[in-house]
């Protein structure tokens, strides 16, 4: 789900200018998206004000609600550009090698100072808030897994996994196993981890 860029989220409306409105400043946009960054890997959803952000951002709560109307449509929106904006896995050739760089990047945005915050907090909060939790399971973990996706069809075109693979299983077990060590226990890997875990999810894909 997340990248490590969460701080230097892009702005969500691409002609800068809300109907009727000014010119959006690409600056005061960035400056909000890194306060919302800090603001909720500090107080979480639930706490988190735009009248806080605005503070933290150096800005007015009105060019806030010029961009986004609502904390909500906020949070989906910079968390969305996040997730849709993480790289594709590089095509290294083999599944082993991409399995493995996927579980490097995945690895590298839980362990960011901000993201290893601000995951386990979103996911709570959309288990309490229907309306957020749909939001950002559609548009964060649907482009998430169409990425992920990519990587098993180029493994099937390889002839490293077979055509009837089943996709929904294999997409669930690449990022449940390190989610749960690094997001929700918080247990410190060892150097070979990630290459032993690209090992068990190969073994587990072909099953």
């Amino acid at each position: 789900m997340p990248s490590s860029s969460a701080s230097q989220a892009p702005a969500p409306d691409p002609d800068r200018r809300p109907p009727g409105g000014p010119v959006l400043q690409d600056s005061v946009t960035e400056a909000i998206s890194a306060a919302f960054f800090e603001e909720l890997a500090s107080v979480g959803y639930a706490r988190l004000s735009l009248e806080a952000v605005a503070k933290r951002a150096g800005a007015g709560k009105a060019a806030i609600y010029r961009r986004w109307p609502s904390k909500l449509e906020m949070t989906v929106a910079l968390v969305s550009a996040v997730a849709v904006d993480a790289p594709e896995v590089a095509d290294s050739g083999t599944l082993r090698g991409d399995v493995l760089a996927f579980l490097t990047e995945l690895a590298g945005a839980l362990r960011h100072r901000l993201i290893s915050k601000i995951i386990p907090d979103l996911v709570a909060e959309g288990t309490r808030n229907p309306e957020l939790g749909q939001a950002l399971f559609t548009a964060v973990r649907d482009a998430r897994r169409i990425k992920a996706t990519h990587m098993l069809e180029r493994a099937i075109e390889r002839g490293e996994l077979p055509a009837d693979v089943d996709r929904e299983f294999a997409l669930d077990l690449l990022a449940g196993p390190l989610y749960w060590r690094l997001a929700v226990v918080h247990t410190p890997t060892a150097p070979d981890y990630l290459d032993r875990l690209a090992d068990k999810l190969l073994a587990a894909f072909i099953a």
